[in-house]
């Protein structure tokens, strides 16, 4: 081979070496990187949705609330699911989980409602402990009946802000979101409570008195 061939080969292979580790450079993962928040809570981006940004922020702000809300109680059914007790054991077992999965869709509908406005969702527990409020239940057991109550009112102090937050959106023209209070969020607490509110009777199951 000439001298001109043996250098090209030389170039060559070298060009390969090089393509291959630009390749693998490519395919290389990169961790732990850090930046700045690309949008801080509390703002709101501009998406052509015919809604004011004064609108879009008043409507965030409200769904938030309802949504660390919902978070804590979805949660609170979780954990009377898995230390539940007593001669209800069974039905209530199932029944608490039924509604914790309702939550939890309710949780995924009011966070991606709150990012359609422009906005940010509370998602981390910190953050939700925070702003929650609905009080905070004791890590120990209790009995059905303190459960049941504390459920319910937990879902009473929701449907309050459901019910102011449906007034205000309706007023601030912003149907989507109303829409979604009313329909969504609303009558399915409701119906929770409803269901929930029926084993607090005291009705013998033998005979009546």
């Amino acid at each position: 081979m000439s001298t001109a061939g043996r250098q090209a080969n030389v170039v060559h292979r070298g060009s390969g070496a090089h393509a291959g580790e630009d390749a693998l450079a490519q395919a290389r993962p990169m961790f732990h990187q850090h930046a700045h928040e690309i949008q801080p809570y509390g703002t709101v981006l501009r998406y052509p949705i015919a809604l004011d940004e004064k609108v879009r922020t008043e409507s965030t702000a409200l769904l938030n609330q309802v949504l660390v809300d919902t978070m804590t109680l979805r949660d609170l059914y979780k954990k009377h699911h898995w230390q539940v007790s007593g001669a209800t054991f069974y039905q209530l077992h199932l029944l608490y989980d039924k509604h914790y999965g309702e939550q939890a869709e309710l949780v995924d509908a009011i966070a991606e409602r709150i990012q359609t406005l422009g906005g940010v969702s509370i998602a981390m527990a910190a953050d939700v402990a925070e702003l929650t409020m609905i009080p905070r239940a004791p890590r120990g057991r209790e009995a059905v009946p303190v459960q049941i109550s504390r459920l319910l009112e937990a879902h009473e102090m929701v449907l309050l802000q459901v019910r102011r937050g449906a007034d205000k959106t309706a007023q601030l023209g912003d149907q989507g979101t109303n829409d979604l209070l009313v329909s969504q969020v609303l009558r399915t607490n409701e119906m929770q409570v409803w269901f929930l509110s029926e084993h607090l009777v005291d009705a013998p199951l033998a005979r009546t008195r």
